[in-house]
């Protein structure tokens, strides 16, 4: 059965990540969207100081309004985690099921800068992390710096507030790229993992699952 999935990227990254699995999904006869969120790869020219999480949860919330979407795989990667999470809060009732593929999954009053482990920096941006430092495979590591972009640090430090409706999503799936190594997205891999409301997976790879695995990234989220 046919199905519509909105694909949102991680920091530094756009929609461009997304390419291989999005052609796989279409392949399929799914119906896809991979949004570049403002401020970022070809949206980069729109980068401000105003430029917040809020900005990028809007993005896709516009997005599944005008497109006039329903029944959607929703799935975030890394940073997009919050974003999704912040979407699925206004509009689960279009939400079918909510994929964190190597994410943080925050909790209300939270910021990305509370669950990275690394302090953020002074400045309007966040500088890209290499390729290198996320384990993207080698054929890839060089395109993948090339095509990252400073992230909005405000993005960073605003607070997500949530009123728990996200919670009504009736499906929800976890996504562990077990060959970048993280303290914290272990930790929420082991937590959905034994919370019986919760699928768990893993793929043998680097952070950018949907460059080193597309095929088997794939095949998950066709399933999902």
């Amino acid at each position: 059965m046919a199905k519509t999935f909105v694909l949102v990227h991680g920091a530094w990254h756009g929609g461009w990540c997304w390419r291989r699995v999005n052609d796989r999904l279409t392949a399929k006869g799914h119906r896809v969207y991979a949004p570049t969120l403002t401020g970022l790869a070809d949206r980069s020219h729109l980068l401000s100081a105003s430029v917040n999480l809020s900005t990028h949860i809007t993005d896709v919330v516009n997005l599944i309004r005008w497109e006039e979407m329903n029944d959607i795989v929703l799935c975030g990667h890394s940073y997009g985690g919050m974003v999704v999470t912040g979407v699925a809060d206004q509009m689960p009732e279009q939400i079918a099921a909510l994929v964190y593929l190597d994410a943080y999954v925050p909790e209300s009053g939270q910021s990305w800068a509370d669950l990275r482990p690394r302090e953020i920096p002074p400045g309007l941006t966040l500088p890209p992390t290499s390729a290198e430092v996320f384990r993207v495979n080698q054929h890839d590591r060089q395109w993948v710096d090339r095509q990252c972009t400073p992230h909005p640090v405000a993005c960073a430090t605003e607070k997500l507030t949530l009123s728990g409706e996200y919670r009504a999503v009736p499906r929800k799936l976890y996504i562990r790229a077990t060959d970048f190594p993280s303290v914290a997205f272990d930790r929420t891999y082991k937590r959905t993992k034994s919370d019986p409301g919760w699928i768990a997976k893993e793929l043998p790879c680097g952070h950018d699952a949907m460059l080193d695995m597309p095929d088997a990234l794939t095949e998950i989220l066709d399933a999902t």
